[in-house]
């Protein structure tokens, strides 16, 4: 098997919100070009619900779906320069996104939802956070996790524009490693 990082990409409000109906809950563009900075090329390990908000397969990424739905072990539709791959649980989502990894050490992103991350949370080694500085309406949260298992490596704090909805901060926090 290639070595990878298994990296959480997540937008946080204060209140631990991450989405609201099936969308995110917030305007902020510079977040959404942070996401295709990050995930560009790599595969992004997602619910249905989450792909389903999508709208459409997003370019040059490969999309592993998560669905209870899916029969057998992978199913897999094919779009212009995307694929989309459906799979049962999340660990034949690694076993499938794996295959896709290009360069030894390459990540696989998991971009939600709340079940999804809740599962990542115990072996991912990253997170790329999104701190949104407003307290949001939502109905779907970020599950809880021991902070005390994460070292913060960055932080970029951004004012908002005109067209965005609060100041945000871009994080980075990687896993510390106890013996």
């Amino acid at each position: 098997m290639k070595n990878f990082r298994l990296s959480i990409v997540v937008a946080v409000a204060e209140n631990r919100v991450i989405g609201y109906e099936n969308h995110l809950p917030w305007k902020i563009s510079a977040d959404l070009k942070n996401f295709k900075r990050l995930t560009l090329g790599k595969p992004m390990i997602m619910g249905r619900k989450t792909f389903d908000s999508l709208g459409t397969p997003l370019p040059e990424r490969t999309h592993i779906v998560l669905s209870r739905s899916v029969s057998s072990p992978c199913n897999s539709v094919t779009y212009p320069s995307n694929s989309v791959i459906k799979v049962p649980d999340f660990n034949n989502a690694l076993e499938v996104a794996t295959s896709f990894i290009v360069e030894e050490n390459d990540e696989i992103m998991v971009i939600g939802g709340a079940n999804i991350f809740r599962e990542a949370l115990t072996r991912a080694e990253r997170i790329y956070l999104t701190e949104v500085h407003m307290r949001a309406t939502g109905d779907v949260l970020f599950p809880y996790f021991n902070s005390s298992d994460w070292r913060e490596t960055h932080r970029e704090l951004f004012k908002a524009s005109p067209n965005e909805t609060c100041d945000y901060s871009f994080v980075i926090l990687d896993r510390i490693h106890k013996n």
